[in-house]
């Protein structure tokens, strides 16, 4: 692969930067039966898409729904589109068609979204767990708490809150040269993978990804957590011994959920950052399955087999249904 040398411009200053032309993703070169997993990512990808894009055309269609609770279901579809979008079809295209290259500035640019968007996953089932710990513990205060500007100011606080960190990050690691192998033995360009290339002192980088890592993996978990167990309580404290089955039914899956996604992710991050060895394969089939599996369930889980969703859904399937009899019938006569 070609290398750029560009020149420091400071004066007398000797010091060069080697930038090569681009990098080989190899994550699944090695991966017996490599090509069954990446068939069954195709189809995450698919469901991700169909799931979250009639989640959102439902949220967006109903005005009922313009609540506070499906503003956050709404960014939970946006980011689970965009999560998925961002690692799926370069994997495929990687993997699946032979085409592991991928250019300097292409793989920066993965690099800073993937990670973007991967912590906006995170802090998005925060954003759920909040707003569910509010409607169940203060049901009455919770129309004044968890208002649609409320919402939208946390939401949106998020998405701009998270851009300069991993903008920092990844343009300081742009700044490092790559003089050693060009291959990243992962299945997309993954910040930790990639600045592993660099022949120069990372350990700035090394701190900063895990002070990233603590803030958006270990502290919501824990928060998610702890919003289970108030709510446990609060449930358990119930009338109705329905009710409490039913919601902790509910809250179990929705844990369920949450551990796929954050469990996979943390163990990885562990066992680099002790520098353990372990099989690469296990590792990245984890974590693909981890980070892609949650995306394509979240609608499943979340959204979709609520009353409001599946109702709207019905009737649309209903009045479509209808329809074109309705035009046979005219036919007809």
């Amino acid at each position: 692969s070609r290398m750029t040398v560009v020149f420091s411009p400071a004066e007398g200053s000797n010091i060069t930067t080697v930038k090569p032309s681009g990098f080989y993703l190899v994550g699944f070169t090695n991966l017996k039966n490599s090509e069954y997993i990446l068939v069954f990512l195709f189809l995450v990808y698919v469901i991700t898409l169909l799931g979250n894009i009639t989640l959102m055309t439902v949220v967006y269609l109903q005005s009922q729904l313009h609540n506070p609770r499906y503003m956050a279901v709404f960014n939970l579809a946006v980011v689970d589109v965009l999560h998925n979008t961002t690692i799926i079809p370069k994997t495929l295209q990687a993997f699946l068609f032979n085409s592991n290259y991928i250019g300097y500035d292409a793989c920066f640019t993965q690099c800073f979204f993937a990670h973007y968007v991967g912590g906006m996953e995170s802090i998005s089932l925060v954003i759920m767990a909040y707003d569910r710990l509010v409607a169940i513990c203060f049901p009455l205060r919770y129309p004044s708490i968890n208002t649609n500007i409320n919402m939208l100011i946390i939401i949106a606080s998020c998405w701009l809150g998270l851009i300069i960190p991993f903008l920092y990050m990844v343009l300081l690691a742009t700044k490092l040269s790559y003089c050693a192998s060009l291959e990243i033995t992962s299945y997309f360009c993954s910040y930790g993978h990639v600045q592993r290339l660099a022949c120069e002192d990372t350990s700035l980088l090394l701190r900063m990804a895990q002070v990233l890592s603590i803030a958006l993996l270990y502290v919501p978990l824990a928060f998610i957590f702890l919003t289970y167990v108030t709510i446990l309580v609060v449930v358990s404290n119930l009338d109705s011994s329905e009710s409490r089955k039913k919601s902790i039914s509910t809250c179990v899956t929705h844990l369920i959920l949450v551990l796929i996604f954050y469990v996979p992710l943390m163990v990885n991050y562990m066992l680099v950052f002790t520098s353990f060895t372990y099989s690469g394969d296990i590792r990245i089939i984890s974590v693909v399955l981890g980070s892609t599996l949650p995306p394509m369930l979240n609608p499943i889980i979340y959204s979709l087999k609520t009353e409001e969703v599946r109702g709207f859904i019905f009737r649309s399937s209903k009045k479509q249904s209808i329809f074109p009899s309705c035009v046979d019938e005219e036919r007809n006569t």
